[in-house]
């Protein structure tokens, strides 16, 4: 997928770097595939707002994806590959002999009328689905699942990819994007290849209604709000933040503070963290 810049006509268009539609083939979603989706703006069951600067933005619906890959056996056709707004990769929709149709996450380099096909006993082919036992060390994965059946849960956004590293008993050893080394049961599935739109991480908004498109509200730096509102807050003029470490509006350290649990159940299945930025 590459991208374009805009001729800057107007303000907004200067610092754009945009994706081009080149590898997308319809507009028009399958109907059968599609549920409403209902805003909250940030907003849980009471009514409260526990994630701040959400609101707005386009009427979306939800694409149905099929993560498990429990179609066994049957290979299925590409028809189309599509825009999905609600993430950030692409999607296809698959067509199988016995009328079903299913959207997936299209792999890089995947187009419309490749077959691809879930089971034990199929080819390392980019979309093929496989238990991670049957796939040959050093291959790139993504949608991984972490318990079988349960559906791919790891590496689903856009130009992601974990490379199986080893197998050892009843565990596979992947490295994730993050870097961290993390085991795997071998019989959960995964997918071959990479995700696609890889150009995704390159993409410049260029102004701030693009993004207010998304979904996304302003957000306003600590040190210009009152001291009730932020602990970075108050002073006069331009004031440093006035306590050791920044802080979150709920004054917890906010840079380099380790927030996972420290008896958290998967932790035993991590063999090397990700590394500190």
């Amino acid at each position: 997928m590459p991208l374009k810049a805009r001729k800057p006509i107007t303000p907004g268009q200067r610092g754009a770097v945009l994706p081009t539609s080149e590898e997308i083939t319809t507009r028009i979603p399958k109907k059968s595939l599609l549920m409403p989706m209902r805003k909250r703006a940030g907003r849980n069951s009471r009514g409260k707002i526990t994630v701040r600067h959400r609101g707005g933005g386009h009427k979306r619906r939800y694409r149905v994806i099929d993560f498990k890959r429990d179609k066994i056996g049957i290979p299925g056709e590409i028809t189309t590959i599509e825009y999905d707004p609600n993430r950030s990769a692409r999607i296809a929709l698959v067509k199988y002999p016995d009328g079903d149709w299913r959207y997936i996450l299209a792999p890089d380099g995947v187009e419309v009328g490749h077959k691809i096909e879930s089971g034990d006993q199929v080819d390392l082919r980019p979309g093929n689905t496989m238990p991670l036992r049957g796939i040959r060390d050093g291959t790139q994965v993504h949608n991984i699942e972490m318990q079988v059946g349960r559906g791919g849960q790891l590496v689903r956004s856009a130009g992601g990819s974990a490379q199986l590293l080893a197998k050892d008993g009843k565990y596979a050893l992947l490295r994730l994007p993050s870097g961290e080394m993390r085991n795997i049961l071998s019989e959960c599935s995964a997918t071959i290849g990479q995700v696609s739109n890889l150009e995704h991480k390159n993409i410049k908004l260029g102004k701030a209604g693009r993004k207010r498109n998304m979904g996304w509200r302003p957000q306003v730096r600590g040190s210009v709000m009152s001291p009730r509102d932020h602990p970075h807050g108050g002073g006069e003029g331009k004031s440093p933040i006035g306590m050791p470490g920044p802080k979150t509006p709920w004054g917890k350290p906010a840079l380099g503070y380790r927030t996972r649990k420290k008896k958290k159940p998967s932790s035993k299945f991590i063999v090397r963290r990700r590394g500190r930025r």
